[in-house]
């Protein structure tokens, strides 16, 4: 479990080197990368852990979508409030936020959105709740404090795998978005589609729907 565990985190950090390093970045078309990116940990989840169809089991199918789409939304506020504040506290921040933004080159918003909904947002959720925090928890289950400590690694690594973009406002957002939704699975682990639903509608409103 742990040795698979690794080469799963490893492989995503590869991925993610290669789509944000200053280095690989743009070759190729980034939004293709991140969509095999998000097939592969798809395939490396299910092929690693066959206990995971229980948290996909949908309890309260109405109550997952409609929270989930609260909870992107309470999102977005965050963020903005945070972009208002992180721009008069740095000269760097606005600069860097675009920067994020220049990532839409290259296909059109309709097939960006598209592919944030319905695959993208949807695999990091299935991937790094449904799968390594939903692991760490399993490894971390005799220790005192084990669910919070899974909680905590699992934030931390979402947010460490955007290191190579040297981009401090990029980091920090993965930062503050994972910890939210690992908060959510820490505290309620069948509460998984709504978060799958929230990280998609998020994604697309970030990026495309409603930009900061």
């Amino acid at each position: 479990m742990r040795g698979r565990l690794a080469l799963a985190i490893s492989v995503a950090a590869l991925l993610w080197f290669y789509m944000f390093s200053p280095w690989t970045h743009g070759a190729p078309n980034f939004w293709i990368c991140m969509s095999v990116s998000a097939i592969v940990l798809t395939a490396l989840a299910v092929s690693s852990f066959a206990g995971m169809h229980a948290d996909l089991h949908i309890e309260k199918p109405l109550l997952q979508l409609l929270g989930g789409v609260a909870l992107a939304f309470a999102l977005w506020g965050i963020f903005w409030i945070g972009d208002k504040l992180s721009g008069l506290m740095f000269d760097f921040a606005r600069p860097q936020v675009d920067s994020v933004y220049s990532m839409k080159d290259g296909l059109p918003a309709t097939l960006i959105a598209f592919l944030l909904l319905f695959l993208i947002g949807p695999a990091e959720e299935f991937f790094w709740r449904g799968y390594v925090h939903r692991t760490f928890v399993s490894i971390f289950k005799d220790k005192r404090f084990g669910a919070d400590i899974a909680f905590l690694v699992t934030a931390a690594i979402y947010a460490l795998v955007h290191i190579w973009s040297f981009n401090f406002m990029l980091v920090m957002a993965a930062l503050v978005a994972g910890a939210v939704w690992g908060f959510v699975y820490r505290l309620q682990p069948k509460a998984l589609p709504a978060l799958i639903v929230s990280h998609a509608l998020w994604d697309a409103l970030v990026f495309v729907i409603m930009p900061i």
